[in-house]
């Protein structure tokens, strides 16, 4: 009789756990549908703004900014780790803490003094755990990064550059590529090595371009915002792959409490059904004595 009060317990408390999953679930779907939507929006300015670099680059410019100039040696160097403030979203925040120890162990390695930021909760506690010295710690980019919150950070990123304080900045974050495709990578966003991204078509003879303003004054105007778009867009891609992990863990566990409860109450019945015999036998036993 104890081990069928144990099991009805334990089959609460299970059903308790699976409504909690579930209802993250949803939550995390709802969420993510929103990130994709801005993701999205957020890809199409970035080639938007590649289409206009191409643009240049056919009118066959040479293109000066300090954005793009690349270091003869990398003295000092930042990292920008961005992780999630909250857990229950299986190996998201793993992956991409993996991938920062190994970029750097690679700086440390070559000599080049490094700057660690991190954003997220679970980051930062991380990283103090491994006694990694960090920088700066920030906690307010949430599920939806607003685009002025990163235009500050990126402003001074862009300053630091520009004023040699720093000679590289990377970020490792999870890209997102498709709602099954999301990969943690540590990406280079200064110096920036293309504007187009490779997309830029090749130079097509005998046509001219008329610039207004000049075509020097519309790249200065032009890199930064690409840089701006870019980081902007590494927060979005974090968001958006932070809410499908959360989707897919939380399905998991879902799945697997079903089961579980299933399990036990299988395991009840039987134990119910073992219990049922066991009477019936002593009835019968009792009544055989009394005759």
């Amino acid at each position: 009789m104890a081990n069928r009060r144990l099991l009805v317990k334990r089959l609460k408390a299970v059903r308790n756990i699976r409504k909690i999953t579930r209802t993250m679930e949803l939550i995390a779907t709802s969420l993510f549908k929103k990130a994709l939507d801005r993701a999205t929006e957020a890809a199409e300015y970035t080639r938007k703004i590649s289409e206009i670099v191409g643009d240049l680059g056919r009118a066959n410019l040479k293109f000066s900014h300090p954005l793009l100039e690349r270091r003869a040696e990398e003295k000092r160097s930042v990292l920008l780790v961005l992780t999630a403030n909250r857990g229950l979203c299986g190996g998201y925040n793993a992956s991409v803490l993996r991938q920062s120890l190994v970029h750097l162990r690679s700086l440390k390695e070559k000599g080049i003094d490094f700057q660690l930021e991190v954003s997220g909760k679970r980051g930062i506690k991380f990283l103090n755990y491994q006694k990694v010295p960090i920088h700066t710690q920030y906690t307010s980019f949430e599920d939806q990064p607003s685009f002025a919150a990163i235009e500050e950070l990126g402003t001074r990123y862009v300053a630091d550059f520009i004023a040699g304080r720093i000679d590289r900045l990377d970020v490792a974050y999870t890209q997102f590529v498709t709602s099954s495709r999301q990969f943690a990578v540590v990406e280079t966003l200064l110096p920036i090595g293309s504007l187009d991204g490779g997309t830029r078509a090749k130079s097509e003879a005998g046509i001219d371009y008329e610039f207004l303003p000049s075509a020097q004054e519309i790249l200065a105007e032009i890199v930064p915002a690409a840089f701006q778009a870019k980081l902007f867009k590494c927060f979005l891609d974090a968001a958006v792959s932070e809410q499908i992990a959360r989707m897919v863990a939380m399905k998991g566990a879902t799945e697997n409490a079903d089961e579980m409860a299933g399990s036990l109450k299988q395991q009840y019945n039987r134990a119910r059904q073992a219990g049922i015999t066991s009477e019936l036998a002593e009835i019968i036993g009792g009544a055989a004595a009394l005759g």
